[in-house]
């Protein structure tokens, strides 16, 4: 699929606010609300636009403190098999396949220290994990998730 400036445009404005109208994006890239919606049904349609969701302030639930976590696996553990394992624990927020010594790094939350022990003990306890490393996070720097800046207009090439 061929995604063009405009829809780069559309796409970075859901990124920025996944509830605007289509006649508010429209305005913001020179469409009608309907030429608007017939494009992000072809996004979507082809799979661009995933879905929408909303974001929730983890404070906001009293999950202040979280960690990245080094998972370090049997040699014939599969990405698929963390996948799984991980999608039980609520506390994973994301986890990912890495180059290094790690096989994979998982992002947890947790309400407190106690709370995040107790997660990477259950994550410890899945049969494949023969050992985890941990960095516990003092602060965010930065905190953009899905944001996509829209490419620069091409020079014709």
């Amino acid at each position: 699929m061929q995604i063009d400036d405009v829809d780069q445009r559309i796409i970075a404005s859901l990124v920025a606010d996944a509830r605007a109208s289509y006649a508010e994006i429209g305005a913001v890239v020179s469409l009608s609300a309907p030429a608007v919606k017939r494009r992000i049904d072809r996004l979507r349609g082809a799979g661009v636009i995933r879905g929408y969701t909303a974001l929730i302030d983890p404070a906001a639930i009293g999950w202040t403190t979280e960690a990245f976590v080094e998972l370090f696996c049997t040699g014939r553990t599969t990405p698929g098999q963390i996948a799984a394992a991980v999608r039980h624990h609520p506390e994973v927020v994301g986890a990912y396949t890495v180059s290094g010594e790690a096989d994979a790094l998982v992002h947890l939350r947790a309400a407190d220290i106690s709370h995040l022990e107790q997660a990477i003990e259950r994550l410890r306890a899945e049969p494949f994990i023969t050992s985890t490393r941990s960095t516990i996070v003092l602060s965010r720097l930065v905190d953009s998730p899905g944001t996509i800046a829209p490419l620069p207009p091409s020079n014709g090439a």
